[in-house]
């Protein structure tokens, strides 16, 4: 399954009515076993910005594809470029109310497991376990030659020290991790090889667009989907079919589907529930009606 760029998607018109009350979620998520899967609508509070919510920045820019990447040495001098001076907004971001109610939900027992469309690690951060990173981890970098990871920080270490006098302007950062950089700027950014091979062209451990979901990634989340009682989505549009794909197979088994997110979704018609309110604040009503606040 390769991912593509989808920069809009036409409601059906079959959704059931959205509705503010957390009635209906509060009862399933209280008989537990609820698998969850989160998009980027979940890391918004915490100042990463999303791709298609109503700030989304596939309005004003296409994400790097795998084919640009691995294309040839501008594409990849450009992503890190940008990346090197986004990677500052990314680990300065810190779990947000939503993060942290998420973890407090999971701590009762109630949540079999979280599937994560994110690459920000913020799950974590707050104390979440059995995280399955669907799309990978900013934190951690792979060498496409000799297949060794590393770690992020290292890298940038290493860049900063190949670029000791790259200080360009930034704009705004994107969901990925980059930012906007003029073209003129990119080009005087220096590469670095892969420590191990000593030659490889590393990559962020992430799946980019136009890459394909590791196989025994996707069966593992097929298999968390087909154990579960219910399916939690939280600030995914659905857009991609990365993600949709397990609320379609959760529908075709019968699997209760809940969806909590500011707007709609490609997933909505298959909806028993869908709440349209901000995450944080849902999420921490809901542990408190809960009780585990």
């Amino acid at each position: 399954m390769r991912i593509r760029p989808t920069l809009t998607w036409a409601p059906s018109g079959d959704a059931v009515p959205a509705t503010t009350s957390l009635t209906e979620l509060t009862e399933v998520v209280e008989a537990g076993n609820v698998l969850v899967l989160t998009g980027a609508g979940l890391s918004t509070e915490s100042g990463i910005p999303d791709y298609r919510g109503e700030s989304g920045t596939l309005r004003r820019h296409t994400p790097m594809t795998y084919e640009q990447f691995v294309g040839s040495v501008d594409g990849r001098r450009r992503y890190w470029a940008r990346s090197h001076l986004g990677w500052r907004t990314i680990t300065g971001a810190a779990p947000n109310a939503g993060h942290r109610a998420l973890a407090a939900l999971q701590a009762t027992g109630r949540l079999t497991g979280i599937i994560t469309q994110n690459v920000d690690g913020l799950h974590q951060a707050a104390g979440a376990r059995e995280v399955t990173e669907l799309h990978g981890s900013l934190s951690r970098v792979i060498c496409l030659g000799c297949r060794a990871t590393s770690d992020r920080v290292e890298l940038e270490h290493r860049l900063r020290a190949a670029n000791p006098d790259f200080t360009a302007a930034a704009g705004a950062v994107n969901p990925d991790g980059d930012v906007e950089l003029a073209e003129h700027q990119v080009r005087r950014f220096r590469l670095v090889d892969c420590e191990v091979c000593g030659s490889g062209v590393l990559k962020p451990d992430v799946v980019f667009f136009g890459e394909g979901v590791p196989r025994d990634r996707v069966d593992h989340c097929y298999r968390l989907v087909d154990s579960a009682e219910a399916l939690l989505v939280l600030g995914s549009s659905l857009a991609v079919m990365s993600g949709l794909r397990f609320v379609r197979h959760a529908g075709k088994r019968g699997i209760p589907i809940l969806i909590v997110n500011r707007g709609e979704t490609r997933g909505d018609p298959l909806a028993a529930v869908r709440v349209d309110r901000p995450l944080g604040a849902a999420l921490t009503e809901l542990t408190t009606r809960l009780g585990c606040a």
